[in-house]
C-alpha cells in the first residue's frame, strides 16, 4: 500500500535495497556495518564520523518512472481543510463549474453512499449519521434509491410509502448530524431513466414536497443511464422530472446522470440543460477506469461542466476484484485539485470488494477501524477522519515487513537518524518464536546528543535482550534510546553495534506506519 515519501516513512524493503547500493557507491559500507555488529551483551557500540549522502535525496533524484508509481504515495498529503458543513455553509448552489456557498466560494462534498435503501436500510439511523460526520470527517451522505432491481421503487415489491419515508427521514438524520445528503434515484437495470419516469416523477414529488424547506438535500435523479441510452434520452427524462422538483425546491442543486453509466461527460458538455443550478454525474471505479476518464473529468470542468462525482469505489466497476490503490490516489488527487466532490460506494456489509463494512459485521453504529474492509481502511484515510487515530490508521492498513532471517528494512528515527534493521537471526523455543535484530543508524541531517526509534510490530512483543541502548517493550511497540555512550551522533555520522531480541507470535514482523 502506498505511503508518502517522508522521514516518516522508510520502512521499505525494496527502499532499503536500493539504498544500501547507494550507501555501498559512495563508500559508506553499511551492509557491512550490519553484518559486524556486536552480539548480545556486547559493550563496544561505535559512533562513526563519515560524510555521506542522504539516501532519499538521491533516489528521489532519479526520474519518475510513471505517473502510477509515484501514486502509490498517500492519497492526499497536506492538511484537510474544514469540511463545509450545512451549519456553516448553508443551502449550496451552482457557480460555473462549481458547487459553491452562497458566496460562490467552492466547496468540496466527501462522503459516502448507502447500498440500496429496499436492501440495506439499517445503516440510515441517526447515530451513525451523528458517527459519519463525527468519526468518519464525511460532510454528505448518499440516499440510494433502486428503481428496478428487486424491491425497488418501480417494482411490483418496491414498498414504495417506506421508501419514501425512509429518504425523508435520512435526510431529517443527515440535518441534525450537520451532513448534507443526495437523494438518488438510481437507475441501473432498467438501462434508461424513461423507463420509469412515471415513478420517478411520483418519487421527486412525493419527497421534495416534504424536504421543500431543507438546505442540506441535493437532487439526484438518475444515477448511471446504460445501453443505448443517449444524451437526448436523458436530456429529454430531466427536463421532465426537474420542473416536479422545482415546484417545491426551486433552490436545490440537481445532479443529473450521463450516458454510459455516468461516464460520458462530453455528451453533457455538448448540450447541456438550461437549468444554471445543475450539475452532471461522473461515476468511476479505480481498477476499471483510469487515464483516460480523469482526462475526461479534466476537460469537461476546465469547459465549464460543473461535475460531481456521485459514485465511485477503488475496486473494478463490477464491485469486486481488486483494489487499485494507485489509481484511486490518483483519483483524489485530481478531484481534489478540481474541488470536485466526491462520494464513496458503499455502506454494506456485502461480501464485496466496495462495501465499507466486513461481510461478518453486524452493527449499525459504533464501528471501529476493525470492522472496517480494506476500501473502508483507505477511506478513512483519505478523508482524515478525527475519531480515529492517523497512527490506529495507518498501523491498521500496515504492510508486514519479512521476518525472515536476513530480511532488512529501513525504520525512520524520532529525531534525525534513519536505521537500518536487520533480521539476523530467528528460532522456536516453548511454543515462542524469537528474533535477533542488529541495527545500524545513519545520521543525515544535523548532530545530535541523543537518539530514540519507536518500532511498530504486528502483534504483541516481548523484550528478551538489547545491547548497547536502552530499550523497552509496550503492547506492539518496542522503544529504543541510546545508551550513555553512544547518544552524541555529529552529522553525516553512524551508529553500529546496537540490537535487541524481542520474542511473540511466529508472524511477528515489523510494520510500515506512518
Amino acid at each position: 500500500m502506498g505511503k508518502t515519501a517522508g522521514r516518516a516513512r522508510f520502512a521499505r524493503i525494496g527502499i532499503a535495497v536500493a539504498v544500501l547500493v547507494v550507501l555501498a557507491g559512495i563508500g559508506v559500507a553499511l551492509a557491512a556495518t550490519v553484518g559486524g555488529l556486536a552480539p548480545a551483551g556486547g559493550s563496544n557500540a561505535l559512533v562513526v564520523e563519515e560524510p555521506t549522502t542522504r539516501p532519499q535525496d538521491t533516489l528521489e533524484a532519479e526520474p519518475e518512472t510513471s505517473a502510477d508509481a509515484a501514486a502509490q504515495e498517500a492519497p492526499v498529503e497536506e492538511a484537510a481543510p474544514p469540511a463545509p458543513t450545512p451549519s456553516t455553509t448553508g443551502a449550496l448552489k451552482v457557480v460555473g463549474a462549481q458547487l459553491t456557498d452562497a458566496a460562490g466560494e467552492p466547496v468540496q462534498l466527501r462522503g459516502v453512499s448507502t447500498h440500496g435503501l429496499a436492501w440495506h436500510p439499517q445503516y440510515v439511523n441517526q447515530e451513525f449519521f451523528t458517527e459519519l460526520r463525527e468519526v468518519w470527517g464525511a460532510n454528505v451522505v448518499r440516499l440510494a434509491t433502486y428503481s428496478a432491481e428487486e424491491g425497488g421503487y418501480a417494482t411490483e415489491t418496491g414498498d414504495r410509502a417506506a421508501l419514501n419515508d425512509l429518504v425523508v427521514r435520512g435526510v431529517q438524520y443527515a440535518q441534525a448530524a450537520d451532513l448534507y445528503a443526495v437523494v438518488d434515484w438510481h437507475t441501473l437495470s432498467d438501462a434508461n431513466p424513461l423507463t420509469n419516469q412515471w415513478a420517478a416523477e411520483e418519487f421527486f414529488r412525493s419527497v421534495s414536497g416534504a424536504l421543500g424547506d431543507a438546505d442540506n438535500v441535493i437532487y439526484e435523479i438518475c444515477n448511471e443511464p446504460n445501453g443505448s441510452t443517449s444524451w437526448a434520452d436523458i436530456k429529454a427524462y430531466a427536463e421532465a422530472v426537474i420542473p416536479i422538483i422545482r415546484a417545491n425546491d426551486p433552490d436545490a442543486v440537481i445532479v443529473v446522470g450521463t450516458p454510459t453509466w455516468s461516464q460520458d461527460l462530453a455528451a453533457a458538455a455538448a448540450d447541456p440543460l438550461p437549468d444554471a443550478n445543475v450539475m452532471y454525474a461522473l461515476h468511476f471505479y479505480a481498477a476499471t477506469h483510469e487515464d483516460d476518464l480523469r482526462h475526461a473529468l479534466s476537460t469537461a470542468v476546465a469547459g465549464g461542466l460543473p461535475v460531481f462525482v456521485t459514485e465511485f469505489g477503488i475496486c473494478e466497476a463490477s464491485g469486486a476484484g481488486e483494489i487499485d490503490y494507485a489509481s484511486a490516489n490518483l483519483w483524489v488527487r485530481l478531484m481534489n485539485e478540481l474541488d470536485v466532490s466526491y462520494i464513496c460506494w458503499n455502506l454494506s456489509n456485502k461480501d464485496e470488494t466496495a462495501a465499507l463494512f466486513k461481510p461478518g459485521c453486524a452493527k449499525t453504529s459504533g464501528f471501529t477501524l476493525d470492522d472496517l474492509t480494506d476500501e473502508g481502511l483507505w477511506l478513512v484515510d483519505t478523508l482524515k477522519s478525527p475519531g480515529f487515530s492517523r497512527e490506529e490508521v495507518a498501523l491498521a492498513r500496515a504492510e508486514v515487513k519479512d521476518n525472515s532471517a536476513g530480511a532488512q528494512m529501513l525504520v525512520s528515527a524520532d529525531d534525525t537518524l534513519q536505521w537500518t534493521f536487520q533480521v539476523a537471526d530467528r528460532w522456536e523455543e516453548g511454543g515462542r518464536s524469537f528474533f535477533r535484530y542488529e541495527m545500524a543508524g545513519s545520521n543525515y541531517s544535523a548532530g545530535v546528543k541523543s537518539w530514540s526509534v519507536t518500532v511498530p510490530f504486528n502483534g504483541e512483543v516481548t523484550l528478551e535482550d538489547a545491547w548497547n541502548c536502552q530499550a523497552s517493550a509496550s503492547g506492539t511497540r518496542l522503544a529504543i534510546t541510546n545508551d550513555a555512550h553512544n547518544g552524541n551522533v555529529p552529522a553525516g555520522a553512524f551508529v553500529r553495534d546496537v540490537g535487541f531480541i524481542v520474542s511473540g507470535p511466529a508472524d511477528l514482523a515489523v510494520v510500515e506506519y506512518e
